[in-house]
């Protein structure tokens, strides 16, 4: 397949390292592109769930090829999230076409874009609800676990798919949101700051809306996960635009892998009860 030439890439929320992570999907998207600058917007790598004992090679593989965007010139910008908070102490890191960062302004085209994370305005990820958040997300990483092999049955039997972590999540996120707002906050000081656009990660929602106040308005982007929906944000033509991930667009992958669901399903829970 031929790469497709971007201006800009957004990914956030891609949780290598676990067992929600859609490393093979992601490396479909990968090989698929070659931006000219990507942005990592947070919680690439999971250090609140890493383990020696379970980083799959496809998720090594995801970094391999990351690497393999910067030899064919791509910039990547690596802005930490809370999962991997762990890299905030090397904030700031340039190393040839790689850079390491806690938020990032670009001017493209004439227009201020703002990104960051987003965790910063979030109440649970800080204090005495830091570890209700730790346990919460290693119980959706199992949920996310089982949720593939009912899908995996299902899928033997001829039965549509269903996504049961999907929902829990999209429950979790909107009671996130109640409590903090991320997006209006966010987009509040964006205006403020007078920035033509903001893009956040972190919640696990793709969006792109435009959010007015009495102070003006901004456009709020956000890059969504890969781990349910499987989205980025790119950009190319002087516009932004969500993707998403169809499986039918990598018709040769999607073959492979569903020979090899069951036996990775399989491989993912021994690991699993075999740290228990």
């Amino acid at each position: 397949m031929e790469r497709r030439r971007l201006d800009v890439v957004v990914l956030s929320d891609v949780h290598l390292g676990t067992y929600g992570c859609r490393a093979k999907e992601l490396l479909n998207y990968l090989r698929s592109i070659q931006p000219d600058m990507l942005i990592l917007n947070g919680d690439i790598i999971d250090g609140w769930q890493f383990s020696k004992r379970f980083f799959p090679s496809l998720h090594m593989q995801v970094i391999n090829e990351l690497m393999q965007l910067i030899t064919l010139g791509t910039r990547i910008v690596y802005i930490t999230g809370n999962h991997d908070e762990m890299l905030r102490r090397y904030t700031d890191l340039q190393m040839g076409n790689f850079t390491l960062t806690d938020k990032l302004v670009l001017e493209i085209d004439r227009k201020m874009t703002w990104i960051f994370h987003g965790d910063v305005f979030d109440n649970t990820t800080r204090g005495s609800a830091r570890l209700m958040a730790k346990l919460g997300s290693n119980g959706y990483g199992l949920l996310i676990l089982f949720n593939r092999f009912v899908n995996a049955l299902l899928g033997f039997f001829g039965r549509e798919k269903v996504s049961i972590s999907k929902k829990i999540m999209e429950g979790v996120n909107q009671a996130v949101a109640k409590v903090n707002d991320l997006e209006q906050i966010a987009s509040s000081l964006a205006i403020k700051k007078n920035y033509d656009y903001v893009i956040c990660g972190h919640i696990h929602r793709p969006a792109h809306k435009t959010i007015e106040n009495a102070e003006g308005t901004v456009v709020y982007l956000n890059a969504g996960d890969w781990v349910e929906h499987m989205t980025a944000l790119e950009y190319e033509n002087k516009s932004w635009r969500l993707f998403y991930y169809n499986a039918k667009d990598f018709p040769a992958s999607s073959q492979a892998e569903a020979r090899q669901t069951l036996s990775v399903i399989t491989e993912l829970i021994t690991v699993h009860f075999s740290k228990a």
